[in-house]
Parts: structure tokens; sequence; C-alpha cells
């Protein structure tokens, strides 16, 4: 999965990103209810990519009134060529361009009040490198997702954790501007994982399930830790799509499926068992106070480092090869 960018304005970018495939398919030991066809993550992806063309026809490189370090990359592309390598690794546009679409950015979202960039800034891209890394995470991940469990389920659980990854990112990076569909994903993973949890008993193979998707997200969160990787954006949107998978993704409980054409004052079974409900519970208590206590924290321009000093280790670990700061 490709790492949310960030990048410190008017300064060079360094990025970092790696490539998540799907766990291995598990069976189930009863067929689901219904199998949808995919339109919406589709649709994501199509947005996504035309998003970041209108981005390169907006940065114009070539133009006289845009400053820029270096010269345009592969400058037979016109107003849609590249910037120069030195400012833009990834093959995109610059931070300036990014701003202007609703990169995300604490100060204009604390003291201008542009909230709105908490959703916009899962929409851009700082690259063709970044974007496709991401893309191709979405359709592994997402189309599998929503075939299983409809458009509605995938659609809220791909953007609150899209929100939630902004939320957390903000309340810690103050002086660089993040983009990118990561904390997104980072949520269809968390859902994943939450899926298998509540829907254990439904499941065979489950313990290779569970280690495969372990692996898959600890190696994900570890390359997090390079530096001017956002893996703020990735732990918000993960919990958050952790929460939300308890919620829309809980399977009926053996035996219920059955029951359904039988006169209802003689079902046994209820449809879900005693542990979901606990779950299901918890997880609508947990995401409700997480996120308002977040966004209260963050409007009031409140520094998560302030609360927590070593959280800077969940972003960038130093080493003898590079240094971490506060942002």
């Amino acid at each position: 999965m490709a790492e949310r960018d960030l990048e410190r304005e008017g300064a060079n970018k360094n990025y970092s990103s790696s490539s998540i495939a799907p766990p291995t398919a598990t069976s189930y030991d009863y067929d689901p209810e219904t199998t949808w066809s995919s339109w919406l993550v589709p649709m994501f992806l199509v947005a996504n990519i035309v998003i970041f063309i209108l981005a390169m026809y907006i940065n114009n490189c070539p133009s006289k009134h845009n400053n820029f370090e270096g010269d345009c990359v592969f400058k037979f592309l016109g107003r849609f060529s590249f910037q120069s390598l030195k400012e833009n690794p990834l093959f995109g546009p610059s931070s300036l361009t990014l701003t202007k679409m609703g990169a995300l950015k604490w100060d204009a979202v604390v003291n201008h009040h542009q909230g709105w960039r908490l959703i916009t800034c899962i929409w851009l891209h700082a690259g063709v490198i970044h974007l496709t890394a991401n893309m191709l995470s979405l359709i592994f991940i997402g189309i599998r997702l929503e075939q299983q469990f409809g458009f509605v389920r995938i659609g809220i659980i791909y953007l609150v954790s899209g929100f939630g990854g902004s939320v957390l990112s903000s309340l810690f990076i103050r002086n660089n501007i993040s983009v990118g569909a990561s904390g997104a994903l980072f949520g269809l993973l968390g859902a994943m994982l939450s899926e298998l949890i509540t829907n254990w008993s439904i499941y065979t193979n489950k313990v290779a399930a569970l280690v495969t998707l372990l692996f898959i997200i600890v190696i994900n969160l570890v390359i997090g830790m390079l530096p001017h990787v956002d893996n703020f954006a990735h732990i918000g949107g993960f919990l958050t799509g952790f929460l939300l998978g308890f919620i829309f993704l809980p399977r009926p409980q053996f035996g219920w499926l059955a029951q359904r054409r039988v006169p209802a004052g003689v079902r046994l079974k209820s449809k879900y068992k005693a542990y979901q409900y606990v779950l299901w519970i918890v997880s609508i208590i947990l995401l409700s106070v997480g996120l308002s206590v977040a966004l209260v924290m963050l409007f009031r321009g409140e520094n998560g480092y302030d609360h927590c000093h070593w959280c800077s280790y969940l972003t960038c670990v130093p080493t003898s090869k590079w240094k971490c700061n506060d942002s």
C-alpha cells in the first residue's frame, strides 16, 4: 500500500511507497447471502485518476508564472509535464498546486476554518508512482470487500476511515502538507481484520488468514516509519476502519439463514452471536468518542505531541541515515 505522502512546502520532497497484497482467500462454511457487483470501487479509481489529471492541468509546469526548481520533466506533454524530479521525484505536480486543490494543511484547517481539507486530501496524489501504488491497493482490497458486503458499507468505511486518518494526521503534523488515499485504504485493511475477528467461527483456515493479514499490516506500518511518510494518517485510518468493521461487517451465525423461512415465533437463534453485539456496541462508543475528542482537540489548536511525546516514533524512527523532527 502506498504511504500517505508528506511534504514540506517549498522544500525538496522525499517519498516512500510499498505494495500490499490481499491476504490469502479464505473459504466459508456456508455461502454468503448475496454477492454484489463492484462498481463503487472502480468509480473511486476513476475519480482519483481524473483528479490527478486535473491537478497536472492546473499545475502547468511550463508556465512562466510557475515557480519551480529545475526543468520540467517530459516537456513534450505540454502543460501536463511533471515538476522537476528535484522537487517531486514521484512525477507529479508541485506542493503549491496540491495545496490549492485541497491538500491537508494544519494552518488552513484550524486557523482558516477549511475543514473540508480533511476530506479533499484523500483524493489527491503527489505523483504517478504514488497514484499507481494506491490504486493497485484499492483494486486488490476494495473490489473483494465490495463484492462481499456491498457498496454502501464499503463506501462508508472508505470515506470515514480517510477522514479519521486526516484528523489524526492534523493533530501531529503542522509544518507539512499531506495527500493520499492511504488512510482510507488502511481503513479497508483494518475492516478486513475486524471482519475476520467478528466472523471467526465461520472461517476455515482462520489462523493462516489472521497471520497473513497481521503480517501485511505490520509491514506497511513499519514502512510508514520512514521519514517524509505520514504514518499518522495510516494509523488513524486503520483504527477507524477496524472499529467500523465490527459495526458494518458482522455475518449471521450458523443456522440463522435456514430459519428465515420458518415463522418468526418458531426461530430459535438470533441473527448474530452475543459477542458480535458486544463488539458492535463497544465499537460505536469508541469510534464516536474517539472522533469527537480528536476533532475538539484539533479545532482548539492542541498539539498531539503535548499529550504523547513518544508518538513521534510512530511516524519516523531516527537512524544514522536520516534525522527526524517534530513534523
